[in-house]
C-alpha cells in the first residue's frame, strides 16, 4: 500500500509524501498553477505565512472529510491531505484576494524600480505586474525610513521592505550570531540592528540573495549596471571555508565581473549559501573555474541577451524548396 497522498490542484492530480505543503505539491506540478511566494523559503526552517500571496481555496478537505475549508488558506503553511482538492488560478475569489494582498504590500513601497538594483529580478515587481492595480487608492502619507548601512558591504532600504523575515531566518540558521531583526510593532515595524550594530559574519551577504525585493542591496554592485545588461555564468572555486562549497553565479559585463551571487533554482531560491570571501573578495575571472552560462527562463528580462546561444539565430530561415522555386521563376524571366 502506497503512503503517498493524492491532491488535485486546478484539476491536475499529483501524488506527494505526507507532510508536503500545498505550495510544494504545486511546485511538483509546475507551470502557472504554482502560487507566488514572497516569504516562504524551502531552505529556511519556519519561513512562510507572512506575506499571504500564496493563498488558495481548498474546495475539498480530504476523502475522509470532504468539507471545504471555510476561508482561503496560505498554501505554504497548509499540509496536503489525501483526496484534497485545491483551486488557485481557477478561482476568481483567490485572484481577487491576491490582488488585495499585493495592493497592501505596495501601500508603502516606493516607485524605485527605475533606480533599484533589484529591478529585473524582483519578485514584487513581477507580482505587481500580474496582480497589481494601475494606480494606488492609498491617500495617506507613506511611512519612510532613512537608508542605513548595516555592514561595509550591505545597505538597507527599509522603505522597500515587505517584512518577509527571510533575512532574519537566514541570519538565525546559517550564522553564529544574529544582530538584526524586527524592531517595533504594527506600522512602525522595521528591519534593523540594535544601536546600529554592523552585520559582520562570514555569511552575512546571503541576506541579499534571499531578499525578494530591493530592501537589502550589495554595496559593491550598487548602481553599476542593470541586470539585463549583464551575463550570468556558473562557476566554482575551492573555497577554504568549511561551510561554503564555492559554487556561484558570476555576473559579467564584458570581461568584468560586476557581482557574485549564490546559485538559485527555478523558484528563485538559493541552492547553497556562499561565504563573503567568494561573494565580495573574488571578482576576477582568474579566481574561478568557469562552467557554463547560467540558464535563465524565457520569462525573465535577463534572457533578452540570448547569451546561451553562441551562434546568433538567422533572421530569415533557410527554405531550400523556396530557393529552388525562385530559380525556376528567375529563369523564366531572364533575357538571353
Amino acid at each position: 500500500m502506497s503512503d503517498l497522498m493524492k491532491v488535485t490542484i486546478d484539476g491536475i492530480t499529483v501524488e506527494v509524501a505526507p507532510g508536503t505543503s500545498i505550495l510544494n505539491a504545486a511546485r511538483q506540478i509546475g507551470g502557472d498553477i504554482v502560487p507566488p511566494a514572497m516569504c516562504y523559503y524551502s531552505k529556511l526552517e519556519g519561513s512562510g505565512g507572512k506575506c499571504r500571496t500564496c493563498i488558495v481555496k481548498v474546495t475539498k478537505g480530504s476523502e475522509k472529510d470532504p468539507r471545504p475549508m471555510p476561508k482561503l488558506v496560505a498554501s505554504c503553511r497548509t499540509t496536503v491531505m489525501d483526496g484534497m482538492e485545491v483551486q488557485n488560478i481557477t478561482s476568481p475569489e483567490v485572484l481577487e484576494a491576491r490582488n488585495g494582498v499585493v495592493e497592501m504590500l505596495l501601500i508603502n513601497h516606493p516607485l524605485d524600480c527605475p533606480i533599484c538594483d533589484q529591478a529585473g529580478e524582483c519578485d514584487l515587481q513581477n507580482l505587481g505586474y500580474e496582480n497589481g492595480l494601475q494606480r494606488t487608492r492609498y491617500e495617506f502619507e507613506r511611512r519612510t525610513f532613512e537608508r542605513i548601512d548595516i555592514g561595509d558591504k550591505i545597505q538597507l532600504h527599509m522603505n522597500r521592505c515587505i517584512l518577509c523575515y527571510r533575512c532574519v531566518f537566514t541570519a538565525d540558521q546559517i550564522t553564529n550570531k544574529r544582530v538584526h531583526g524586527i524592531l517595533n510593532r504594527g506600522d512602525h515595524s522595521e528591519i534593523s540592528t540594535y544601536i546600529q550594530t554592523a552585520v559582520d559574519n562570514d555569511f552575512s551577504g546571503n541576506v541579499i540573495d534571499v531578499c525578494p525585493v530591493g530592501a537589502l542591496t550589495d554595496r559593491t554592485f550598487r548602481f553599476k549596471n542593470r541586470v539585463w545588461f549583464t551575463k550570468p555564468v556558473d562557476a566554482h572555486r575551492d573555497c577554504n571555508h568549511e561551510k561554503c562549497n564555492g559554487k556561484v553565479t558570476l555576473w559579467y559585463k564584458g570581461a568584468d565581473v560586476l557581482r557574485v551571487t549564490a546559485r538559485k533554482d527555478q523558484f528563485g531560491e538559493v541552492e547553497e549559501f556562499i561565504c563573503n570571501e567568494c561573494r565580495f573578495e573574488k571578482k576576477a575571472t582568474a579566481d574561478w573555474t568557469i562552467e557554463h552560462p547560467t540558464h535563465i527562463p524565457d520569462t525573465s528580462v535577463i534572457s533578452s541577451n540570448h547569451y546561451e546561444t553562441f551562434k546568433p539565430l538567422p533572421v530569415i530561415k533557410e527554405n531550400l524548396a523556396l530557393q529552388e522555386a525562385n530559380k525556376v521563376e528567375l529563369e523564366k524571366t531572364s533575357k538571353f
